[in-house]
């Protein structure tokens, strides 16, 4: 029992860590903020646009329009709370000190976990009243309880993108930075977020089902058009988050083997 507390205790000073940042940084909660609701109101309008100037199925698919981009900024959001929680001990250069303290492996991640999805909360949250304010779309009322289930597996495959960067990042630092970014555009095009899968080339198909994101979208515009949503878009989903949560974490351990192993993890930030 002592040890579960002392475990609990790491992973509340973890988190108090970085939301004491933003008690001392107004930018960074601003830059939480700032850039997803830039992408509703870009998106929000050009689907205002196009529903003046179309009707019946287009008319219809620009609700999916809104929709998606909530949902792919959930995604983006919680890899970005995981791999910056990370970076940001990297530029500060406080790793080090965390190695040497007791806190563990797991409970630094888990701590970045529950960071990242309060910051999410707050973000849908704001999102889904921006877009029911200005667009007349409400978000929760037309995903309703199956929200729950497919926002789960975003959360998860996004925290998963999140430590196989920060495996990266242990492993290599400043080169490889630019990835915290682009790693989740990576996997874009092939996640069927803003058009069906059925779109893609049949190639292209075959590689989207092996990633947990296509089945999420492909949810969603099932839920938005008939009101339902089979099962076969959730259960394939868990199962390859499960498969993946297997592979980053036998990533990350792996790089950072590899970095203690070549007294790079000491020196990270400093180069």
């Amino acid at each position: 029992m002592l040890s579960v507390n002392e475990s609990l205790t790491r992973i509340r000073g973890m988190i108090l860590r970085y939301l004491y940042l933003h008690r001392r940084s107004v930018s960074r909660t601003l830059e939480i903020i700032f850039w997803p609701v830039m992408e509703l109101f870009v998106w929000g309008f050009l689907t205002v646009y196009l529903r003046a100037i179309s009707q019946g199925e287009v008319s219809q698919f620009i609700v999916y329009l809104i929709g998606a981009m909530i949902f792919w900024d959930l995604l983006y959001r919680a890899q970005q709370g995981v791999s910056i929680s990370i970076v940001e001990e990297i530029w500060t250069q406080n790793i080090a000190n965390l190695f040497v303290s007791p806190l563990r492996i797991w409970e630094w991640m888990t701590a970045t976990f529950i960071y990242s999805f309060f910051k999410i909360l707050l973000i849908m949250t704001l999102l889904s009243l921006i877009a029911l304010g200005l667009y007349h779309f409400n978000f929760f009322g037309s995903v309703g309880f199956y929200l729950i289930p497919l926002a789960a597996n975003l959360f998860i495959f996004g925290w998963l993108l999140g430590i196989a960067t920060s495996g990266l990042l242990i492993r290599w630092g400043h080169a490889v930075e630019a990835l915290i970014w682009g790693i989740p555009f990576l996997v874009q095009p092939f996640s069927a977020i803003f058009y069906p899968l059925s779109i893609l080339p049949v190639w292209i198909q075959k590689i989207a089902l092996f990633l947990p994101s296509t089945y999420v979208f492909e949810g969603m515009r099932q839920i938005i058009q008939q009101g339902n949503l089979q099962p076969g878009f959730i259960l394939p989903a868990f199962l390859l988050n499960g498969v993946y949560f297997l592979l980053s974490v036998l990533f990350f351990a792996l790089m950072l083997s590899r970095s203690r192993a070549t007294g790079r993890l000491g020196r990270l930030g400093m180069d």
